[in-house]
C-alpha cells in the first residue's frame, strides 16, 4: 500500500462508534453493513482497518483542517488575517470560546473516532489466529493502532484533561464511560506508546512510508512524559530515538515543508497527502481527502485567515534565515519566481495582491506578512483558492526531538549537552547562526550560564524553529503546568482556573449519560 495516499474506506466497522454521535444511528441495523463477526477473518482485513484509522487522521476533523486550526488558534504565534476569519475560529483566538465551539468539538470527535477505530483493530485483531510467519505483521498492525490511540489520548489529555478511557469497541450508549483524570489519561496514552515502540519497525519500505514507526512511538512517549513533568523518562525515550541512528537534520530548512523532499531524514512522523482534491470529509468514509487545506487557509494568495503575530516575528534574531523561510513578505516572488507579491495595485498576472487586510509589525513597519510553511506557492500559482495541497504534513521532526532533548538535559543538570543540541539546529547549513555560549549570543540576549538562561534559549529556539507547526500550544500548556513559564503568560487573555484546558464539548454531555454539569472543566458552565 502506498501511504502517500491513505486508503479511504466506504465501509464503516460497526464497532467504531463515537460517543458523541447521533442516537438514531444506534437504534437501527444496516443490512448492508459489514459487522465484526464476519469482517475480521484475515490479516488483510486487519490491515484495511488500520488504514481506516489513518484516514481519520488525514480527514477534515483532524490534520486535514481543524487539528492545525485548533492548535494554532490556541498559541501566541497567530493573529487574524482580517475580518474573513470565521466566528468559531476567532473565539478560540481571543479566548471567548465556549463548550459549543464547532472547531474544538470537531477535533474532539475526530480524536475519539481514532480511538474507537483503533479499539476495533486492537480487540478484534488480537483474536485473529495467524501463522507464525504472519504474526509479526499482525503485531505491527496492532502496534500501529496502539500508537494512533495513544496519540489521540495524548492530545485529548493535553487539551481537555481527563476524558473517558475506552480500551475496547463501544457498541451502544451502555458502554459510555465517565471522565478519568488527566493523569490517568496520560498514563493510558503512555502505555500505548510504550507497547507500540516495542513492536513497530524503525523504518519502512517505500510503499509503507507514512506509517507509525518505533521513532514516532518513542517520541510520543517522550511528549507524554514531558506533559507529566517527568524529564528523566522523557530523556530516556528521546535518547532512544536518537540512538536509532536513522534521523538527522536536513541541510536545507525549507526542505521540511516541500512536496519534493517528503519522508526525509528529519521526518519522525508525517501524514501523507496528494494534490488531487479535498473532500471535506471527517472520517475517511466515501469522500476522498487526498489533499489538505493548509495552503489555502494561510497562504498569501488564498484566505490568509491566520497570519504571524507581532510577537513571533519579533522573536527572530537579525539575520536568521528561518524568518524568510517561514513567511512571505511583500516583494517576494513565488511560483518558481514567476510572480511577485505586492501590497496593492497588482496586475493579476505577474504582480499579485497579498490576501487579507491585517498586518504584522516588523522592525517598526506594519507589513502584510503571510505564512510560507506548507504553502504550495513556492512552486505554483495557487489561483487564489486552490485546495489541492499535496505537501505532506510533518507532524513531528528531528529538530523537535533535539530541542526536547535539550530541555531534558537542562532539567537533569547536564547543561553542556543541552547547549550542544540547540547548536545543532543553528549549525544547519541553510541556517548557520551563531552558537549559544558565544559572545554573539550573549549580546543578542541569550546567555546560557545557568538553568533559567538555558531554558529561555530552549523556548526561544523552539519558538522560531517550530513556528506554525502545531507544537507551541502544547508547549505552553505543559510549561505552564510544570512552572516553566517565567514572566507574563504567553497567552494574553489567560485566566487561571479556566484557560488551562478547553471545555468538554456539549456533544459529550448530550450523548454520554455518565457526564453531568460537574464533569465540565473549571471556568466553563453548561
Amino acid at each position: 500500500m502506498n501511504m502517500k495516499k491513505v486508503l479511504i474506506l466506504t465501509l464503516v466497522l460497526v464497532s467504531t462508534i463515537v460517543i458523541s454521535c447521533n442516537e438514531k444511528l444506534l437504534d437501527t441495523k444496516n443490512p448492508n453493513q459489514i459487522t465484526n463477526d464476519v469482517f475480521y477473518k484475515s490479516l488483510d482485513q486487519v490491515g484495511t482497518s488500520v488504514n481506516a484509522i489513518y484516514a481519520v487522521l488525514q480527514g477534515n476533523q483532524m490534520v486535514g483542517r481543524e487539528y492545525f486550526f485548533l492548535h494554532d488558534l490556541r498559541s501566541d504565534e497567530m493573529k487574524a488575517g482580517g475580518g474573513q476569519l470565521e466566528v468559531p475560529r476567532a473565539q478560540l483566538l481571543n479566548g471567548s470560546h465556549t463548550y459549543t465551539n464547532s472547531v474544538m468539538s470537531d477535533v474532539y470527535k475526530g480524536l475519539f473516532t481514532i480511538v474507537h477505530r483503533a479499539n476495533a483493530v486492537i480487540t478484534n485483531g488480537g483474536l485473529l489466529q495467524v501463522s507464525a510467519g504472519d504474526q509479526p505483521l499482525l503485531d505491527r498492525y496492532i502496534g500501529e493502532a496502539k500508537f494512533l490511540r495513544g496519540f489521540a489520548y495524548y492530545t485529548l489529555g493535553a487539551l481537555w484533561g481527563g476524558v473517558p478511557l475506552y480500551d475496547h469497541p463501544a457498541a451502544n450508549f451502555g458502554d459510555a464511560l465517565p471522565r478519568s483524570t488527566q493523569a490517568e489519561t496520560f498514563a493510558f496514552a503512555l502505555a500505548d506508546a510504550t507497547a507500540a515502540s516495542a513492536v513497530l519497525p524503525a523504518t519502512y519500505a517505500t510503499a509503507d512510508l507514512g506509517r507509525a514507526s518505533k521513532g514516532a512511538a518513542l517520541t510520543l512517549a517522550a511528549k507524554i512524559d514531558l506533559c507529566k513533568g517527568d524529564y528523566a523518562a522523557a530523556k530516556t525515550a528521546l535518547e532512544a530515538v536518537k540512538n536509532l541512528g536513522i534521523y538527522s537534520l536536513v541541510s536545507n530548512y525549507f526542505d521540511n515543508f516541500k512536496d519534493e523532499t517528503e519522508y526525509n531524514t528529519e521526518s519522525v512522523f508525517e501524514v501523507g497527502f496528494l494534490d488531487t482534491g479535498y473532500g471535506w470529509d471527517a472520517s475517511g468514509n466515501g469522500t476522498t481527502n487526498d489533499s489538505w487545506v493548509r495552503s489555502q487557509e494561510f497562504s498569501a494568495v488564498g484566505w490568509a485567515n491566520l497570519i504571524p503575530s507581532d510577537k513571533l516575528v519579533a522573536e527572530y534574531e537579525d539575520g536568521d534565515p528561518r524568518l524568510t523561510e517561514c513567511f512571505w513578505f511583500p516583494g517576494d516572488t513565488y511560483a518558481n519566481g514567476s510572480r511577485t507579491l505586492v501590497t496593492s495595485g497588482g496586475d493579476g498576472k505577474t504582480t499579485i495582491n497579498i490576501a487579507g487586510d491585517n498586518t504584522t509589525l516588523y522592525e517598526g513597519n506594519q507589513l502584510k506578512i503571510r505564512w510560507k510553511k506548507y504553502s504550495i506557492m513556492y512552486k505554483a500559482d495557487p489561483g487564489g483558492f486552490n485546495v489541492n495541497d499535496g505537501i505532506n504534513y510533518r507532524l513531528w521532526r528531528y529538530a523537535d526531538v533535539l530541542t526536547l532533548l535539550a530541555e531534558c538535559e537542562n532539567e537533569v543538570g547536564t547543561a553542556a549537552n543541552a547547549i550542544g543540541y540547540l547548536n545543532q539546529l543553528r549549525d544547519r547549513t541553510s541556517v548557520s547562526m551563531p552558537n549559544y555560549g558565544t559572545a554573539a549570543m550573549d549580546n543578542a540576549g541569550f546567555p546560557v550560564t545557568n538553568k533559567d538562561e538555558i531554558l529561555k534559549a530552549i523556548q526561544h529556539e523552539r519558538f522560531v524553529e517550530l513556528a506554525g507547526e502545531e507544537i507551541r500550544n502544547i508547549d505552553i500548556l505543559r510549561w505552564r503546568a510544570n512552572g516553566k513559564i517565567k514572566g507574563p503568560d504567553p497567552i494574553s487573555y489567560f485566566q487561571a482556573n479556566k484557560y488551562e484546558l478547553l471545555p468538554i464539548p456539549q456533544d459529550e454531555f448530550n450523548t454520554n449519560p455518565k457526564f453531568t454539569s460537574a464533569s465540565q472543566n473549571p471556568g466553563y458552565t453548561n
